[in-house]
């Protein structure tokens, strides 16, 4: 498959993953066999890493919180980073974790049931690292797009009106 085909599946598969092959197919003009052959060889790869559902948990369970965590740290040696990354990640409240350029060099989502459980995730696990110098924690306050999606917009009927 041509590599503007294959990023245009890509994308059709990061909008919406409950696509079917031969759904796929149709939209890229290819047969349900290439589109089964390319995703399959580009899960091998790891370039598809997986397929989630963008759900509003807001909506089902207000209790839970989300801090983004700002360290910084001072790595040993020059693989510090990917070390410092290897052994931050293992944490099971971790949902992202990223190296930053700026004020600080690593950004951590995390996920806990109240302000306080993430507040003793951060004094105990991650400020307890000794490569980590500082932190900084803000709680998110109100999920207004995640991923693209606005979760506060009304879908609206695209439809024509049609009246007689």
């Amino acid at each position: 498959m041509e590599n503007h085909t294959r990023e245009q599946l890509l994308k059709l598969l990061e909008n919406n993953s409950r696509l079917t092959n031969a759904e796929l197919a149709i939209m890229l003009d290819v047969t349900q066999e290439q589109i089964h052959d390319e995703i399959a060889s580009l899960e091998k790869k790891h370039i598809i890493c997986g397929y989630h559902t963008l759900i509003n948990w807001d909506k089902v369970n207000d209790n839970d919180v989300t801090a983004l965590v700002e360290l910084h740290v001072t790595p040993q040696g020059g693989n510090g980073y990917q070390q410092l990354a290897d052994r931050i990640k293992q944490y099971p409240q971790l949902l992202s974790l990223y190296l930053m350029s700026g004020a600080y060099d690593f950004l951590v989502m995390i996920k806990g049931k109240t302000l306080k459980e993430i507040s003793l995730f951060v004094s105990g696990k991650l400020a307890s690292i000794d490569e980590v110098q500082s932190t900084a924690t803000h709680f998110a306050l109100t999920k207004y797009k995640e991923l693209g999606v606005d979760f506060n917009s009304k879908k609206s009927d695209e439809r024509m009106i049609m009246t007689p």
